[in-house]
């Protein structure tokens, strides 16, 4: 991969560039919400909650039909490649707002502003980084605003964080014994999802614990599946005679596999060993968006399907890498009367992985239904 070293001309240049809005058609991979593009996406983030996986199931419930997991819009378009010549990125956090659900018919149009960037600053990681900061917004057919991000992400030099890469020893693939294996999948089959159970505003005290969500050991599959659901490749992931016409147009996209002779695309540090080593890191590992599609599926999963996830924020420190294991909870910090009369709960988020490292600090503003009849789904449907 090209190793470029961060020049004033290229921060001068970059800096011109804040508040542009972005081409984003050779990131962009749905625009149609149907059961088939909605079940994907739930099933590449490993979320088999009824109310997007069964039919029958949403019928009975508010919505009256299948219904995306609130991040499905980023199966859509999830991000973009831009600017800063020569320079690795890391996606580095996500601010999320939930406007209005996505239902089986709706088609979404995203847009992509570029807000600029922080820095440049000391990085223990690579001597130097910038972070740059995205905003994506997402309407339906009916022009009504369905979700906004603030996405942010790190740029730094390749060159200088392959360095220092032997600084940084991690033991890959974590060596697992058969006994945690089974426990751990013990786990992940023993999830459990509120669905027609409502939780109840007055129920729920600050201090009361999220039940947990286990990811892993992350598998080679569970990066495909996620690139399958149209999740993320940046740009759209292609084959043959398609990709080499990407490439041709645009050099910087790709690097050539040293094991395969095969040019492949730099999102593929997600799946490949050796693109995730030219960018200077010790091996593939997740992918940004997907971490926080873990999150809100532990927080869907534990407020039910007459509540609403308003907002959720999330950072990504370190790397998640194959085989590791990740075990998401939470906890509830607060709660309030909103001004249009949402009864919220707010909660603080985890990701921990098996070194005992929170990799995703975050947390959540959430609406939830009351005994006295008033839920927060009455002015987010448009049949309600």
């Amino acid at each position: 991969m090209v190793e470029a070293r961060m020049t004033e001309e290229m921060i001068a240049s970059m800096r011109s560039k804040s508040g542009m809005e972005l081409r984003i058609d050779e990131c962009r991979n749905n625009d149609q919400a149907n059961r088939w593009t909605i079940l994907r996406f739930a099933e590449g983030i490993g979320d088999t909650n009824p109310l997007w996986t069964d039919p029958d199931y949403a019928a009975t419930t508010k919505y009256g039909t299948l219904v995306g997991p609130p991040t499905w819009p980023f199966c859509c378009f999830a991000g973009v490649q831009f600017g800063w010549p020569g320079l690795g990125a890391f996606h580095s956090g996500s601010d999320i707002t939930f406007h209005r659900p996505v239902m089986v018919g709706d088609r979404i149009e995203p847009r992509c502003i570029y807000e600029g960037f922080d820095g440049p600053a000391p990085s223990k990681f690579a001597g130097k980084s910038v972070v740059d900061r995205f905003r994506h917004d997402y309407h339906n057919q009916r022009g009504e605003l369905v979700l906004e991000s603030v996405a942010t992400c790190v740029r730094y030099e390749r060159g200088e964080a392959k360095s220092r890469a032997d600084k940084r020893p991690v033991t890959l693939p974590h060596p697992w014994t058969a006994d945690e294996i089974n426990e751990i999948e013990a786990a992940v089959l023993a999830e459990t999802c509120r669905g027609s159970d409502p939780r109840w505003w007055e129920d729920v005290e600050v201090g009361d614990e999220l039940d947990s969500v286990t990811k892993g050991p992350l598998g080679l599959t569970d990066e495909i599946a996620f690139v399958a659901s149209g999740a993320a490749p940046i740009p759209r992931i292609a084959a043959n005679r398609a990709s080499l016409q990407q490439y041709a147009a645009h050099p910087a996209w790709s690097f050539r596999d040293p094991d395969t002779a095969a040019k492949e695309p730099i999102y593929a540090v997600h799946y490949n060993h050796n693109a995730a080593r030219a960018m200077g890191v010790a091996a593939s590992y997740d992918v940004g968006i997907q971490r926080t599609c873990w999150q809100v599926h532990l927080l869907t999963n534990w407020i039910g399907d007459d509540a609403w996830l308003c907002r959720a924020k999330s950072e990504y420190r370190g790397f998640v890498f194959l085989s590791d294991v990740i075990r998401l909870g939470g906890r509830v910090t607060g709660k309030s009367i909103a001004p249009n009369g949402d009864h919220l709960v707010t909660v603080e988020t985890w990701a921990t992985n098996q070194r005992g490292q929170n990799v995703m600090p975050g947390s959540a503003t959430i609406a939830l239904p009351t005994r006295n009849g008033e839920h927060p789904l009455q002015h987010r449907l448009p049949s309600i």
